[in-house]
């Protein structure tokens, strides 16, 4: 039988407060709440586009700004993502794609290697989207590949429009995610030379 792959990511400081719910074998459902609109739209193209069933509730000190709350989230998304993985056995491992948004087209890849970096080309023509702070998409990006252990990509090729500029990258993470993630009946173990991620 297939054991299921889920998690439940509790996380509370003095700046936030989150629950976060994972299941990466979805159907794309989401129900998200983190006080701050855009980011919730971005986090609900991760689930439709990984096709990952995703909860997220947060509190945070939005009165001083986003920052905690996103990167927070970023930190239990990754955790989620590393825990939901289990040993990693089985998994295709790598994933890559080109999502083009409008005008934008962003680039990004991901390998499951057990060593978390971020490397981030992006730029935004813009401070801010509704309430989000867009120097904060790269801040998640980071919490998440450092939390789970994952080398991040992201590569802006072309691009003039901030929403559609990081709209296209967490598409494109969404993506290549689902494809890192996804089991392949061929492979038999961890898929590295070393035996273990």
């Amino acid at each position: 039988m297939v054991q299921p792959r889920t998690a439940t990511i509790e996380r509370k400081t003095n700046e936030t407060d989150i629950h976060l719910i994972l299941s990466l074998d979805g159907e794309g459902a989401s129900d998200i709440a983190t006080g701050v609109g855009f980011f919730d739209h971005m986090l609900t193209h991760i689930a439709k586009h990984g096709l990952f069933d995703l909860t997220v509730r947060a509190s945070g000190d939005l009165h001083v700004d986003d920052h905690h709350t996103v990167e927070d989230v970023g930190i239990a998304l990754g955790q989620a993502l590393a825990q939901a993985l289990g040993d990693r056995a089985g998994i295709a491992r790598v994933g890559s794609i080109a999502v083009p948004m409008d005008e934008a087209l962003v680039f990004c890849a991901i390998d499951i290697s057990g060593r978390g970096f971020l490397a981030c080309d992006l730029a935004f023509p813009t401070p801010k989207l509704g309430d989000f702070t867009t120097e904060l998409t790269p801040e998640f990006f980071r919490a998440v590949a450092t939390n789970a252990g994952w080398t991040l990509h992201l590569r802006q090729m072309a691009g003039s429009n901030a929403h559609h500029i990081v709209e296209a990258a967490f598409k494109a993470f969404a993506r290549a995610a689902a494809q890192a993630v996804a089991r392949d009946p061929r492979v038999k173990g961890v898929p590295s030379t070393k035996g273990i991620l």
